[in-house]
């Protein structure tokens, strides 16, 4: 018997084009499927999208039909909504497409304890939504509704205060929140920090106007001449729901996610090591900072909930897990919450800095030399194209975590098809981009249909 796959959310929840996949009927039902599995008090917060309006009071509908009583948080970065969930809330909703253009919208399932909803669960959902199996109630039992958006503040100050002993007096950020749900947010954390800081695409807006809400380096060339202009420290830029964060350096140069994660990583775990939880699909720099700082690296599938549920089930066994999360700017410092928390990254990098004195610059020269690829193999039949990569390299003791991981000295390859479109990311990491080349040229010649 097959292991029931998921069929409308993905990785990080269930997005669509406004109109099309994703309208406000379908939102309602997934409120009432939720409403259906979570009794109690639920949160309710979106992101800055023209669309948001409409789906969050769909979710709310959904919600109050099931006798939930709801609190509207307004707009706000999801690891906000995923921290107040955890400190006041049975359940949450967050609308929002994360870094998708401006005509998809969303929404994510935040459990109890701030996590996301896992595949388990979110099967179970699906099957209350697509049989219509809702626990509705009657008019005595309706639920409640109430609006507080000024709970956000109990969130600002937790992530500004997290580095209590860092004086960031002196020191100059740009901050580019894209237009997003931390255009309040994370200026006034790094403020509070003691940061002078400098915004750019500083006003909510849905329409996007200054850039998509996937941050690249591309798009972030604005962020980049403003911190050479104004001397800042870095430039720091959000996608589409905050929970991830990227940088620039103090030259306007970009800093490549996975040199992001690990020179957190080593901030991290020169204080304190332990374990590190990341998915397969990161750099080799993790391993190599790790066995440098006396910790270990520990994979899991891709995505943030895979990881942040690992941390969790390794610290009820009483492990040490100092750091997690994924190479593309999504970070879980476990001492804050077990979720990718955009403004706690950038708050991390004024530490960083701070703790080390030298540069953004000077700090990234220090890691181990590296070079990354990404490809796609567009094909109807990707677990036929699973099937032969693992027969193929069967020698190599392939990690099947997700997909199939090669392993060679110094590099390594991995293939896992998408989980939304008809082909297979090809991941391949070596020392030189050369090698990483030959790489990939060579499992596409032998997989490639």
């Amino acid at each position: 018997m097959e292991t029931p796959e998921k069929q409308l959310f993905g990785t990080n929840g269930v997005r669509g084009i406004i109109g099309e996949q994703m309208n406000p009927e379908l939102v309602m039902k997934i409120g009432m499927a939720l409403g259906s599995m979570r009794k109690g008090r639920i949160g309710v917060g979106r992101d800055t999208r023209t669309s948001g309006p409409a789906l969050s009071r769909a979710m709310i509908a959904g919600l109050l039909a099931t006798g939930c009583d709801v609190v509207d948080l307004g707009v706000l970065p999801t690891p906000a909504v995923q921290y107040l969930v955890r400190e006041h809330f049975d359940a949450g909703a967050v609308i929002t497409a994360s870094h998708n253009p401006p005509e998809y919208n969303g929404v994510k399932i935040i459990e109890g304890d701030g996590t996301e909803m896992d595949d388990n669960e979110t099967i179970c959902l699906e099957g209350h939504l697509f049989g219509e199996d809702f626990t509705l109630s009657g008019w005595e039992a309706m639920g409640s509704l109430t609006s507080s958006p000024e709970m956000i503040y109990e969130y600002i100050n937790a992530v500004a205060g997290y580095w209590k002993d860092i004086n960031a007096d002196g020191m100059t950020v740009v901050a580019d929140p894209g237009s997003g749900p931390a255009c309040e947010s994370t200026p006034r954390i790094l403020t509070k920090m003691g940061c002078r800081v400098i915004t750019i695409n500083g006003m909510m807006d849905g329409t996007f106007p200054g850039r998509m809400p996937e941050p690249t380096p591309e798009g972030l060339q604005p962020l980049s001449e403003l911190v050479r202009e104004t001397g800042a420290a870095f430039g720091v830029a959000h996608d589409g729901d905050a929970d991830r964060a990227v940088f620039v350096d103090e030259t306007g140069q970009y800093l490549e996610e996975n040199e992001q994660f690990a020179l957190v990583e080593r901030f991290i775990c020169s204080a304190t090591p332990g374990i590190v939880v990341t998915p397969v699909s990161t750099s080799l720099l993790a391993e190599r900072i790790a066995e440098e700082t006396g910790s270990v690296v520990e994979y899991t599938r891709v995505g943030s909930i895979s990881v942040a549920r690992r941390m969790l089930a390794l610290a009820e066994e009483g492990k040490t897990v100092v750091f997690g999360g994924e190479g593309n700017g999504g970070l879980i410092l476990p001492g804050h919450q077990h979720c990718r928390d955009g403004a706690m990254t950038a708050a991390t990098m004024v530490a960083l800095l701070k703790s080390s004195g030298k540069t953004l610059s000077e700090l990234r020269a220090t890691l181990p030399p590296h070079a990354m690829l990404k490809d796609k193999i567009y094909t109807d039949s990707p677990k036929e194209l699973l099937k032969m990569a693992e027969k193929t390299f069967s020698g190599e003791n392939p990690d099947l975590t997700d997909g199939v991981r090669v392993n060679r000295q110094g590099m390594w390859a991995l293939l896992r098809p998408s989980g939304t479109e008809p082909f297979m990311r090809l991941y391949v990491e070596a020392e030189t981009e050369e090698e990483a080349g030959a790489f990939r040229d060579e499992i596409k010649r032998i997989i490639s249909p």
